[in-house]
């Protein structure tokens, strides 16, 4: 891929442009060279742009184009595969600065934002309408636009799907600069190809996010929590199965080992409520009301005790809640903490490959001498995976952590499963996707990018090669 320089003359259109947000050279902060997983590389862009505006976007894209300078579409940075890094060099398009709730359609349950929107500042714009945004992944300052752009999950997506279920409408800017809106407020469509579908997850490739039409849903008014200690780690996720197919229809099922528990007590310096046992399950339920959750809350209480758990805690205050939901949430932050460096494998497989699928990581961090920690959705079959350096040398570390990867992934494709179950490819996972998936597959895909962007200046060395 062969792209050109930015110039002084490119640089005097763009300040032109956009006055006060235009960085190069020395002016670029560090923070734009790479993203949350700073194993994949450091990438200096040679020039940073602040969008305000769609029209902003729209003439960047048109100019850079015509010119035939790489751009990387960028919201917070929190990505996890090096998706948003400027690989090819070129321009970083940020939207960080498109921080807009355009409207909150109470009558219709949608809301419309900018694609800067941080997730964590979204709720205060849904304050006193009984609706809520069910997505829920657990970094909080990511971006709206950066969380359509990867299809992101989260702790919810058990019971209420993925981000790709609550996107409804898109504004979204082509690499010719052309701005097209995909949907809008309906709540279905069967009208022709679903252009908005594949925009989703297609990590700025195809085209720049600017805006966001979302689908909401009644709040629910009650929530409980039930924390389950299992003695036997094959036992903890071996639960899980039964747990989902009980019929009390929970809203979040996560896995979490005691190592990665103890990790998040030293990086947030509190107790997590208890830590007797291996392996937890984290079971939330949301209901009308405690009364209504009562019988579902037992039914899950027989069944966890019928299946090798040591108790079952009831987290029914807001305290009790948040001490443990506050820990989960900062597990990725904790590992990363206790570790000098690591690397992550975001693989789904089918649920009832969970048990299977934990039990082989355990065995291959084992063989290749390699401390591996794992937590994750299992009430969807996501797992996150993460091989830490610790005290091992630059040369061991680089082995046992490409064969840890091609391992995992490997058993991952023969369980049935897929690269990414939420974080994306980026450039990172680039090779796992091509070794999962057929030639005529990855094919179809370069064709898609191919048709979108045909210059192939949009995010350049990401999913898939060009």
């Amino acid at each position: 891929m062969n792209f050109n320089h930015v110039t002084q003359e490119d640089l005097a259109y763009f300040s032109g442009l956009l006055p006060g947000r235009v960085f190069s050279g020395e002016a670029i902060s560090t923070d734009y060279d790479h993203d949350e997983m700073t194993l994949y590389g450091h990438y200096q862009p040679e020039a940073v742009l602040q969008a305000l505006t769609t029209e902003e976007v729209s003439r960047i894209l048109s100019y850079c184009n015509e010119k035939r300078i790489a751009v990387t579409p960028r919201g917070a940075g929190t990505g996890l595969c090096g998706g948003c890094v400027a690989i090819c060099g070129g321009v970083v398009l940020s939207t960080e600065k498109m921080k807009k709730v355009l409207e909150v359609d109470s009558k219709n349950m949608t809301a419309t934002v900018e694609s800067g929107v941080l997730l964590m500042e979204f709720p205060q714009a849904l304050e006193g309408t009984g609706l809520f945004y069910p997505p829920d992944p657990g970094e909080k300052t990511a971006t709206m636009g950066g969380n359509a752009m990867t299809n992101a999950g989260g702790m919810r997506a058990v019971r209420y799907g993925v981000t790709r279920d609550y996107v409804l409408g898109m504004e979204v800017v082509l690499a010719s600069g052309e701005v097209i809106t995909l949907g809008g407020k309906n709540v279905k469509s069967s009208s022709g190809y679903s252009l908005i579908d594949l925009m989703v997850g297609s990590e700025g490739t195809l085209g720049v996010l600017t805006k966001l039409t979302v689908k909401l849903l009644p709040e629910p008014r009650v929530n409980l929590s039930l924390l389950i200690p299992f003695d036997d780690l094959d036992a903890c996720i071996g639960a899980v199965p039964a747990v989902l197919s009980c019929g009390c229809e929970p809203t979040a099922v996560e896995f979490m080992e005691r190592e990665v528990i103890t990790c998040a007590e030293t990086y947030l310096g509190k107790r997590f409520p208890d830590t007797s046992a291996d392996a937890y399950l984290l079971v939330r339920l949301d209901g009308p009301s405690t009364e209504a959750l009562r019988p579902a809350m037992e039914q899950l209480t027989d069944l966890a005790l019928q299946m090798g758990a040591k108790d079952v805690l009831l987290a029914d205050t807001d305290e009790r809640r948040e001490s443990i939901w506050n820990a989960r949430g900062a597990f990725l932050e904790a590992i990363k903490n206790s570790t000098p460096e690591m690397d992550e494998c975001d693989v789904v497989v089918p649920r009832d490959m969970i048990p299977a699928f934990v039990r082989r990581s355990v065995e291959i961090g084992r063989h290749i001498g390699v401390r591996i920690c794992s937590f994750g959705h299992a009430g969807d079959g996501n797992l996150h995976i993460y091989v830490c350096k610790d005290g091992l040398d630059n040369t061991t570390w680089d082995r046992a952590v490409r064969q840890a990867m091609d391992e995992l992934y490997a058993a991952a494709r023969e369980m049935g499963g897929e690269v990414s179950g939420e974080h994306g490819i980026g450039h990172a996972k680039k090779r796992f996707l091509a070794k999962s998936k057929s030639e005529t597959h990855m094919s179809l895909m370069r064709g898609i990018k191919a048709v979108f962007d045909p210059r192939g200046i949009l995010n350049p060395g990401k999913i898939v090669e060009e």
